[in-house]
């Protein structure tokens, strides 16, 4: 069949520009900017593109997605790049991704799901097990949770996420109240700032019997989080307001 006079080229120009799209867009998430890039990777045509360029695509627009917290549309195109499985790396931050969005939007286990698929398939992480461990915490699953958190500190022993995850659960659930005043302690001394770090250690003081403390440290965390549910409510607790 004879072609079209100056089809091909208009193709080409097309499939060009839409590289140059997808490039500049990956490179507006790369500085954080991540509205702009979801905007420029919305008018990529991909008329043109490998099975490769449209699996990358699909993973740079979940992670916008996702970092502007429209967990539905990042679901489309995270599991877009799980199922394809044509990049390994990918693949695994996806299904961290996925997990994470599972999380928060109360479906844990269907994080549990995708975060032992990766446990499974021999990837260790402390992000891994810290997730792990919250998403066993909120089904109230606390002595898998303290599992899960002494995993990632076996891997690093000062993961502050995994040392405030694990004293906060041993305080919560009543199972070390010492130990877990220990943990929040040190997790603060790493990154005294944290309000969520500063709040468990009101808390663990508060569970351990020192209300004083647990008054200074929650005001603290107060002062650092103004507008944290959880702080408020464990110092309505401490203080006796209402």
């Amino acid at each position: 069949m004879a072609e079209v006079p100056g089809t091909k080229g208009s193709k080409n120009k097309a499939s060009s520009e839409s590289r140059a799209s997808l490039d500049e867009g990956i490179r507006l998430y790369g500085l954080k900017r991540w509205e702009l890039a979801l905007v420029e990777l919305l008018t990529v045509r991909t008329e043109g593109f490998s099975p490769e360029e449209n699996i990358e695509l699909a993973y740079y627009l979940g992670l916008c997605y996702t970092k502007l917290e429209r967990y539905d549309d990042a679901l489309l195109y995270l599991e877009q790049v799980v199922t394809s499985g044509h990049d390994v790396l990918r693949t695994y931050q996806c299904r961290m991704a996925l997990a994470y969005i599972y999380v928060i939007t109360k479906r844990s286990r269907l994080a549990e799901f995708e975060l032992n698929r990766l446990a499974s398939s021999g990837f260790e992480s402390v992000q891994l097990y810290t997730t792990l461990a919250y998403a066993a915490w909120t089904q109230k699953h606390f002595k898998q949770a303290v599992d899960y958190y002494e995993k990632a500190l076996d891997l690093d022993g000062s993961n502050t996420t995994a040392l405030n995850g694990l004293g906060y659960v041993l305080v919560d659930a009543g199972i070390d109240l010492f130990r877990g005043l220990r943990c929040c302690k040190k997790a603060v001394d790493l990154k005294p700032r944290n309000p969520a770090y500063l709040d468990s250690l009101g808390w663990a003081y508060f569970k351990n019997g020192d209300i004083l403390e647990a008054r200074t440290w929650l005001r603290r965390a107060m002062e650092a989080g103004p507008n944290l549910k959880e702080i408020k409510q464990h110092l309505k607790t401490v203080t006796g307001e209402k």
